[in-house]
């Protein structure tokens, strides 16, 4: 399983890597007002990347907020279960000291 999870994680690596050989040419992003950026195409669509996941996470930021915020509110009302034994089998089990021996070869 380790060697198929070093070969994935290989193969994604010499993916990108190729797509970041093969886009070396300079792309031009246009703002507002005539504001200009020109880089790499590799860097424009790793910042275009970084950019959707930091919207994404702050995103979902508010939900965990208040989630975080319930649980601790409600942490003192639950009460900790009892810790039991478990039940011990009342019938003679196929390995327990009452079996019989065995008779013959």
């Amino acid at each position: 399983m380790r060697l198929i999870s070093w070969l994935l994680r290989a193969f994604i690596f010499l993916t990108l890597f190729a797509f970041a050989l093969n886009n070396q040419q300079t792309a031009s992003v246009r703002w507002f007002f005539g504001v200009q950026w020109q880089a790499p195409m590799v860097i424009v669509v790793l910042a275009a990347f970084t950019a959707g996941c930091a919207v994404g996470v702050l995103a979902m930021l508010p939900d965990l907020w208040r989630r975080w915020r319930l649980t601790r509110r409600l942490a003192p009302l639950a009460a900790p279960l009892p810790v039991t034994a478990p039940p011990t089998s009342v019938l003679p089990s196929e390995f327990s000291t009452e079996h019989p021996p065995r008779v013959g070869p």
